[in-house]
């Protein structure tokens, strides 16, 4: 992280601007970092289509792939999920026009499939990794890809 000047951060009046610095351009990183998390962790394997990092905290993208648009109702259906499983694996999910069915419903992870498409949830300690397949693509691999991702971040403590 980068700080202030010591000149700067020891004027109390100055201390909440370099607060709000310092927290902008450590967030401003991390949205880079993850932005390359997701595309050398999941999108090069060639059998994620698309994908995201929800944040726990306050439930918002922090980062997507290229295109990939989340709603605050689908971030809300997929939260429910981890939640209520039981509602996920009796109702399914539905996410961009398309009900999920249940493939897997617990704590941690949440998988579902609707022909030759998928949709792979992992939960760590911060946040949702998101994850789509779709037909030609290998489920096991696109799962695979997001639990990996989910156990780095959960390595980190996130």
């Amino acid at each position: 992280m980068i700080s202030a000047p010591a000149s700067l951060s020891g004027s109390p009046s100055l201390r909440p601007f370099t607060r709000f610095l310092e927290s902008s351009l450590s967030d401003n990183f991390k949205m880079g970092e993850y932005q390359d998390l997701l595309t050398q962790s999941l999108t090069a394997t060639n059998h994620v289509q698309d994908c995201a990092i929800i944040s726990l905290k306050n439930p918002s993208v922090v980062t997507a792939s290229i295109g990939f648009k989340l709603e605050s109702e689908e971030i809300q259906a997929f939260l429910k999920a981890f939640n209520q499983p039981s509602n996920f694996r009796d109702e399914g999910l539905y996410f961009k026009n398309v009900t999920y069915l249940c493939v897997r419903a617990d704590n941690s992870s949440v998988y579902g499939k609707h022909d030759n498409i998928g949709l792979v949830l992992v939960k760590t300690g911060s946040y949702v990794i998101c994850a789509t397949y779709r037909e030609g693509m290998y489920p096991s691999v696109c799962v695979e890809a997001a639990e990996k991702l989910g156990d780095y971040f959960r390595s980190k403590g996130k």
